[in-house]
């Protein structure tokens, strides 16, 4: 039975997101598919949305970056967890290897961790990363240049992922010039079918109120300025987040029927950071976005060129975003025109596929 090793990184819930329709799209194509995951994002975030056979094996795959919240990097002590990860690396590269051996599957596939490129390939096993950024690039824009250890580190992850026999670079993606050999492939998103119907009821929402999602990823934003949005006429407000009793205009997402790409499907327009799966699917439903940048993370900037390319979106300054004045940029958005360019279609995931099903 074919099996793919595939590892994600548990940086928030981007990588799985991105991942999620590559195995859906080879479980389609491959009969008796399965996967073992290796990651610590939760096996609630797979279950009901992938759709083949597999089992969660959760271990450390990398670090990412430390973060307060979605929107404040901790460049301190993201190097301080790297060094803790990295004092142990012969160890756990030794323990993944043999971990992938025993598993024995036909493909380890990465996203896009660069300790399962270097076990991947020390087990002789075809490996494959797949993502639009890369750790080494991230960590290159915290690092000091005059500290010896920040340049080793860097170095042995660019040495890990060119271990990697390809790299499936999904649009809009960094140069990754660590790997090797580079394959483009289009844009992923997520299969969504809209509800905006449904949504609409199951929230209260008239007919003349824009309904706006808020949701910033896996690593949770913890507060809004509440009574700000509340007195907001025009709109009404869907939190990936907890709510107050106190509003009656906002609604935590958890308790909808809807999960969280359906509800970007089914709303008028969406708040967010840039990242990849917010900013390729507003793009892929036409729904206008309202972006806070971090202006420190390195995909920031194609993703708003890809959204402003293909999209429509205004930026929310953080401290306008802080104190709920959220009207411009709201407005903005909404008014923006349509774009020049036609979307490219999401066929990353298909992309990825025929060209992973040549493994298995």
């Amino acid at each position: 039975m074919p099996l793919i090793w595939c590892s994600i990184s548990g940086h928030g819930y981007g990588h799985a997101a991105q991942v999620l329709p590559v195995l859906n799209e080879l479980a389609r194509r491959v009969p008796r598919l399965s996967a073992i995951l290796r990651t610590t994002v939760p096996a609630s975030f797979f279950e009901g949305r992938l759709h083949l056979d597999w089992e969660l094996r959760p271990a450390e795959q990398d670090i990412g970056c430390v973060q307060h919240g979605p929107l404040k990097i901790d460049a301190a002590a993201t190097w301080s967890e790297h060094g803790r990860f990295h004092r142990s690396w012969d160890a756990k590269l030794d323990a993944e290897v043999r971990a992938i051996r025993a598993a024995r599957p036909h493909l380890v596939l990465s996203d896009i961790s660069y300790l399962a490129t270097a076990a991947g390939a020390q087990a002789g096993v075809p490996t494959v990363a797949l993502g639009s950024l890369s750790w080494d690039l991230v960590l290159a824009k915290f690092a000091d240049r005059n500290s010896e250890e920040h340049q080793t580190l860097i170095d042995r992850i660019r040495r890990a992922y060119a271990a990697a026999d390809v790299l499936l670079r999904a649009m809009p993606g960094l140069p990754m010039d660590a790997f090797r050999r580079i394959v483009d492939i289009g844009p992923i998103a997520q299969a969504s079918e809209p509800k905006p119907a449904a949504l609409r009821q199951a929230v209260g929402a008239s007919s003349e109120e824009r309904l706006v999602l808020v949701g910033f990823g896996g690593v949770p934003l913890s507060s809004l300025p509440f009574q700000r949005l509340e007195a907001m006429a025009g709109y009404r407000f869907i939190f990936d987040g907890s709510v107050p009793a106190s509003v009656s205009r906002i609604h935590a997402a958890a308790p909808l029927p809807f999960r969280f790409n359906i509800l970007l499907a089914s709303t008028d327009l969406v708040v967010s950071k840039p990242g990849y799966s917010t900013v390729v699917e507003a793009v892929t439903h036409r729904k206008p976005l309202v972006y806070v940048r971090r202006y420190n993370f390195p995909d920031e900037g194609p993703l708003v060129d890809f959204l402003h390319r293909y999209g429509r979106g205004a930026e929310l300054p953080m401290d306008d975003f802080s104190a709920g004045r959220w009207e411009k940029a709201l407005d903005a958005a909404c008014a923006a025109p349509e774009p020049p360019a036609p979307a490219p279609q999401p066929m990353g995931a298909a992309d990825a596929a025929e060209i992973l099903t040549q493994y298995l």
